[in-house]
């Protein structure tokens, strides 16, 4: 019998968070400081085109707030802004169309929308790491004035980790019920979904896929599923062929690719197992290609986009999915692990720079013990706790990139994340899914432990390795 948490904490608001909204692919190497800037300042200029200003725009102003403007440089705020201005869409747009912008502005010139120029400086762009707004420390303020300098319109938006935006003035938990679907399974707590398992006679990824469903259709979650794990396996197939060396002033060099080369000639005259090896492998694979402004799933984060892609991969590596099929299994994966997300990002938090890297990748860590403990067989109860000891061993974490760039320790602490992860579950699975305590009480602590970090450890480069570590 675990100690459970009775009620949901108030930051849950009884809404649904979709699995296909949990996991969406964008570009590297940040979610909260390169998708969310991106989204927000598409969706600035959609207002400008809505209101029929955008024609009468002639200059454009951005302030990035409290960790986006610690951080935005290396994590690649400013090229993302100048994407979201330029209309494009952050599903398709590639390293080459940010780059391509990027120049543009640099020249003195950017078409908003894609339609209509407009003239930039280097005085676009102000970062402000010390001015904090209250309703979240990611925020960005755009202004747009006309020939005149007078302001046509100013918006500010919150990237709130994951790569979700929020606008100032809407109140969050009335657009959250708005947008939430309509499910036959509502949950707002561990405790709620696994009694509605035993209810219903239902898995949690059974209970996750009726949910799905009944937003989209059986068909369509199946194949938005399956476009999701087509584009997690693309990514590690591409960081693990990939060379050379990463952007940014500490270049890191690539291994990934090094070390598939390496595990390949151990395979073909095996002499002990490399699975756990080429687990590591897979996630350094996607966050080198994600710290390359590469196309990756966030999975709940950028930053932690490693975990999740490698622990699924791992699994059809060494778990016999033959009976399913892997297709189903790894649907069955990302059903289960969006399930644990979307609890710890309704009564917690995904955002580094709200929670530190216990947001981040412990969230992922969580996220993918429960996916693999369901393929191992596991009862609801024991994905569960392989869910809560994942997280309850990632308390703490702290967000300290070096340089400001998602590299160090990122890359690194994704490896050892995802064997996090393996670890839990298979420790879960030598149990009967009773223990002490349970994963609501683990989530809400991981809340209460993000209020008191220092925000010095909270993806704003001021503390930890990032003070520590010498640039060379």
């Amino acid at each position: 019998m675990s100690i459970p948490v009775a009620l949901a904490t108030p930051l849950a608001e009884r809404t649904y968070i979709s699995v296909l909204d949990l996991f969406r692919v964008g570009i590297g190497p940040s979610s909260s400081h390169t998708v969310g800037p991106l989204r927000a300042a598409r969706a600035f200029v959609d207002e400008l085109a809505a209101s029929g200003q955008l024609d009468t725009v002639a200059r454009v102003a951005c302030v990035l707030f409290g960790s986006l403007g610690s951080t935005g440089v290396g994590h690649g705020t400013p090229g993302a802004v100048l994407a979201g201005l330029a209309g494009c869409d952050v599903e398709t747009v590639t390293r080459d169309d940010v780059a391509r912008v990027t120049a543009d502005a640099d020249s003195g010139m950017l078409a908003l929308r894609a339609t209509h120029p407009v003239a930039f400086s280097d005085g676009w762009l102000r970062f402000a790491p010390r001015e904090l707004k209250p309703r979240h420390p990611n925020a960005l303020t755009l202004t747009a004035f006309d020939a005149d300098g007078v302001p046509l319109r100013v918006d500010t938006y919150y990237s709130v980790g994951g790569g979700f935006v929020e606008h100032d003035g809407d109140d969050p938990a009335a657009l959250a019920r708005a947008a939430s679907p309509r499910v036959p399974y509502p949950f707002a707590t561990m405790v709620e979904l696994l009694a509605l398992c035993r209810q219903h006679a239902l898995s949690i990824a059974g209970l996750a896929r009726a949910n799905e469903a009944a937003i989209r259709g059986e068909a369509e979650t199946s194949i938005r599923l399956a476009a999701i794990s087509e584009a997690m396996n693309a990514c590690i197939d591409a960081g693990l062929t990939e060379s050379g060396t990463l952007p940014g002033s500490l270049h890191v060099t690539r291994r990934a690719a090094a070390m598939a080369a390496r595990l390949r000639e151990l395979d073909a005259a095996p002499t002990r197992d490399t699975s756990l090896e080429w687990l590591q492998a897979y996630a350094i694979a996607v966050n080198e290609e994600n710290a390359a402004g590469g196309r990756v799933v966030t999975a709940p984060t950028n930053g932690a986009a490693g975990i999740i892609p490698a622990v699924m991969r791992h699994a059809l590596d060494v778990i016999d999915t033959a009976a399913a099929g892997p297709a189903r299994a790894q649907e069955e994966f990302l059903l289960v692990a969006g399930a644990i997300g979307a609890l710890i990002k309704s009564n917690a938090s995904i955002s580094g720079a709200e929670a530190g890297c216990q947001g981040e990748v412990g969230s992922a860590a969580s996220m993918a013990a429960a996916g693999f403990a369901h393929l191992l067989g596991g009862s609801n109860e024991q994905v569960e706790n392989a869910a809560e000891i994942a997280m309850e061993h990632s308390l703490g974490l702290t967000c300290d990139p070096v340089a400001g760039l998602v590299q160090l320790p990122c890359i690194e602490r994704n490896a050892i994340g995802a064997g996090k992860a393996v670890a839990a579950a298979r420790l879960a699975m030598n149990g009967d899914g009773t223990h002490l305590i349970s994963f609501d009480t683990v989530v809400e602590t991981m809340r209460q432990t993000g209020l008191d970090m220092s925000s010095k450890y909270k993806e704003t480069s001021e503390g930890g390795l990032a003070v520590n570590v010498v640039e060379c």
